[in-house]
């Protein structure tokens, strides 16, 4: 019963998270004129460091020797999950719509269920493996809006081959977090955005030394400051540690929430409307999600828990 409580925690969690997320993607496509991709996550990861930084400059000492221990795998997920991620979709979103973004990026639960077989040999339970299947279909559903006809037209331009190539690495980045080091949360969220930010240096001065500037306004100030706290802090926080408490798979499936909430986030802010097709897909993506709550609990070769500090 406790293990249970504490899936169901984790997946409301995982519900917040991707309501941020959604958000994320809709700010950077309302911005996508004023501030150019690359200088969009160099400031939202510089900003979201320093405003993270006194509080994690203790437990960066402490566990200054684990990270140089296991400087590796720290690097890779923060290359992958803050530095090209960010990249990829933040581009991907200068050229396609959020709607797309999101819609694209619940191709995630699969490809992570895949991945984790592949380098790490972990097997699904089949009523998960269902519950994915039925998430995934919901998300067809809402793509082509309940008309089957509609795949054979479908067209990827390059900012959805980009948010493609974006999904591509999220799926890495949840299956490696089982090779994060046993680190403090603080320590090892820091570090990996200071890797995003040093990532993000070089392209973002790029763009800056090819005349492209940011065009500021109020809403410019309010879309960083959007995305420096909520996608950024809170949200990496809940969802390392919602991964930890319930494995890759699990915690990659709700990425199939996106488009549910992404859908009522463009209804009550960009005033678009509500269509059948959008709750009968809504409602396969929360039956895969139930199935996947309730699919019998595996051991995960993650890595263990850190001490709390």
């Amino acid at each position: 019963m406790h293990a249970d409580r504490r899936q169901l925690t984790a997946f409301a969690l995982l519900g917040l998270v991707m309501v941020l997320w959604a958000g994320n993607s809709i700010v950077a496509r309302a911005v996508r004129f004023d501030v150019p991709p690359f200088t969009l996550a160099f400031v939202r990861w510089l900003g979201a460091s320093l405003i993270l930084l006194p509080f994690a400059v203790a437990p960066l000492r402490r566990d200054w020797a684990a990270i140089r221990k296991a400087w590796k795998p720290i690097l890779a997920l923060g290359l992958l999950g803050i530095g090209a991620f960010n990249a990829l979709l933040y581009s991907g979103l200068q050229y396609t719509t959020a709607a797309n973004a999101l819609l694209l990026q619940a191709g995630v639960p699969a490809l992570v269920v895949l991945l984790d077989r592949m380098f790490f040999a972990v097997r699904s339970p089949p009523l998960q493996s269902v519950g994915v299947a039925f998430s995934t279909f919901g998300v067809l559903v809402i793509v082509f809006e309940g008309d089957a006809a509609r795949a054979m037209k479908l067209h990827f331009g390059l900012g959805d081959l980009l948010i493609l190539a974006s999904v591509l690495v999220w799926a890495l980045y949840t299956v490696f977090l089982r090779l994060r080091p046993a680190i403090a949360p603080t320590s090892f969220v820091a570090v990996t955005f200071f890797i995003g930010v040093a990532a993000m240096a070089p392209l973002a001065l790029g763009e800056w030394l090819s005349g492209q500037t940011i065009q500021w306004g109020p809403h410019v100030w309010g879309a960083f400051a959007y995305v420096c706290v909520l996608p950024s802090i809170v949200s990496y926080f809940i969802f390392n540690a919602a991964t930890r408490a319930v494995g890759p798979s699990k915690s990659g499936q709700a990425i199939t929430l996106l488009p549910l909430f992404g859908a009522f986030l463009s209804a009550c802010l960009l005033g678009e409307r509500l269509h059948g097709y959008h709750f009968a897909g809504m409602a396969l993506i929360v039956a895969g999600i139930v199935l996947s709550v309730l699919a019998h609990p595996r051991k995960s070769p993650l890595a263990p828990p850190p001490s709390h500090r």
